[in-house]
């Protein structure tokens, strides 16, 4: 069983993670060139953002229980009109394949919608190949680079119902 906390993108559970998700991308990173940034924790701060931890309710004692994160921050409107960003989605590799990623990206569309998204978009790169897969099952499709992310080679866009 998995849930979301509510957590403040520098909390150090989330920072943990998020060091995690940059150590394991800068090793597979083409050229080595990979530049972590850590978020601002203002802008994951409700109604203009928010960052989960993913907790594993299942859990034996003693087993680590924060496996995953990820957050939604608004960003200028686009064409759609408001428009959030998803960042950092992250999960633990001992979790991957129990459905936990697509469950957070859900939690994040939930979230955003309920403060009146018009559209999610996100950055990624071409060789997080499950990463494009989850958000092309999602309803992700490619759209016009919206920032200079330099670990970006893919952009992508979903306009969601009101």
């Amino acid at each position: 069983m998995v849930r979301f906390i509510e957590m403040a993108a520098d909390a150090p559970a989330a920072h943990d993670l998020l060091t995690e998700y940059f150590a394991a991308r800068a090793e597979v990173f083409p050229g080595g060139a990979y530049r972590p940034t850590y978020p601002d924790a203002s802008a994951f701060v409700a109604p203009d953002g928010v960052f989960l931890v993913v907790q594993n309710e299942d859990a034996e004692a003693g087993a680590r229980t924060e496996v995953g994160c990820g957050g939604i921050r608004r960003i200028p409107d686009g064409p759609a009109g408001v428009r959030y960003e998803v960042k950092h989605l992250y999960l633990d590799p001992s979790t991957r394949g129990r459905g936990w990623g697509r469950l957070l990206l859900d939690e994040l569309e939930r979230r955003a919608q309920a403060w009146g998204a018009a559209e999610l978009v996100l950055d990624t790169h071409h060789t997080l190949e499950a990463a494009g897969g989850l958000y092309a099952s999602a309803g992700f499709t490619p759209i016009e680079p919206y920032n200079d992310n330099p670990n970006a080679t893919v952009w992508l866009g979903k306009v969601l119902n009101a």
